[in-house]
């Protein structure tokens, strides 16, 4: 499973150089607004200790990390949802991704030019997020009026959707994000369908530069949802960044492990047994039998497979088996 990370944010605030760093990838990062016109992508490997120590368990030949993908996208500018700057395009890219990145400045450095010329990192976050809400409003709207047909002639779906979109308008109209709404699984179909920018879960990136001896004072209580501090120059940070991008995909990892390989595999939560052997080939999910099952502590603990199936470590498990994250699964078909 492959699910993309977009880095946004205002011009000049760090993005392209937490990208570079990040994906060792040559992207543009001069100090002008809009030198990143089409959206770069990068293959990050997701930083896990337990990996490293399954395979020297294994003496594997091999050792393949689960990978995540951030996408460079362009500086976003006050009066991007009519279209400045290079709004329109931007906004685009950012709704071909899966969450959102948004990359705040909190230091001050006056070789380095900021579009509003001050540092306010909360108002910067006011404005990304305003012209994400505002382009949301143009989407939700577009789709009532073409309702309006259906609903007057009683069209039970339509209705539907009309009182949910109704329901979401409302609060984008307050300036809220759609991801704060508490929907239940049918309204989030209808959302899903029209793939709103609020909806997608954000991590607020917090640039330090420790280049700069000028912080801007903590604003972590302010902050409206999760968040890290990273340093893209000395790259600090970006382990926890990574890790808590990931989560935010609602992805855990199981592991395989042998002589040939380690290799850790991505999967949603919730994901039943079956499910998780897709991501390593169709026939573990369309032919599925069984799988034995162990935690990587109870694997790393014992030593060996042999000794942890003395202990009892090693379990059966059907189809309808929920995976765990850490879990090191065989599948047998």
């Amino acid at each position: 499973m492959q699910l993309k990370l977009g880095i946004v944010g205002l011009p000049n605030v760090g993005k392209s150089t937490l990208f570079n760093a990040l994906t060792k990838k040559s992207v543009p990062a001069e100090n002008y607004p809009f030198c990143t016109i089409d959206p770069s992508v990068g293959i990050v490997p997701v930083p896990d200790k337990r990996l490293a120590k399954l395979s020297e368990l294994s003496k594997s030949a091999k050792t393949i990390p689960a990978i995540i993908e951030f996408v460079d996208i362009a500086g976003l500018v006050k009066g991007a949802s009519q279209g400045e700057g290079l709004g329109n395009k931007f906004l685009s890219h950012i709704r071909e991704v899966d969450a959102i990145i948004e990359v705040v400045r909190i230091f001050k450095d006056d070789k380095i030019i900021h579009v509003h010329n001050e540092i306010s990192p909360m108002s910067d976050i006011g404005v990304v997020n305003l012209e994400l809400i505002l382009a949301d409003e143009e989407t939700v709207t577009k789709r009532l009026s073409n309702l309006v047909k259906d609903v007057k002639a009683l069209k039970k779906d339509a209705i539907f959707e009309d009182d949910v979109l109704k329901k979401v308008l409302e609060v984008l109209k307050r300036g809220e994000l759609v991801s704060t709404l508490n929907l239940n699984e049918k309204e989030k179909t209808i959302i899903k369908s029209l793939n709103l920018l609020t909806s997608k879960p954000i991590l607020y990136c917090l640039n330090s530069s420790e280049l700069s001896e000028n912080k801007v004072g903590d604003i972590s209580p302010k902050i409206p949802g999760v968040f890290v501090t990273v340093d893209p120059i000395f790259e600090k940070g970006f382990d926890d960044l990574i890790k808590k991008g990931y989560e935010l995909l609602n992805l855990i990892t199981y592991f395989t492990t042998g002589e040939d390989e380690s290799r850790a595999w991505t999967i949603e939560r919730g994901s039943t047994a079956p499910v998780a052997g897709q991501a390593i080939h169709t026939d573990f999910r369309d032919k599925f039998i069984r799988a034995e099952v162990i935690h990587c502590d109870d694997l790393l603990k014992a030593s060996s497979y042999a000794i942890a199936r003395e202990k009892g470590f090693v379990r059966t498990e059907g189809k309808n088996y929920i995976v765990k994250d850490g879990d090191v699964i065989e599948f047998k078909i």
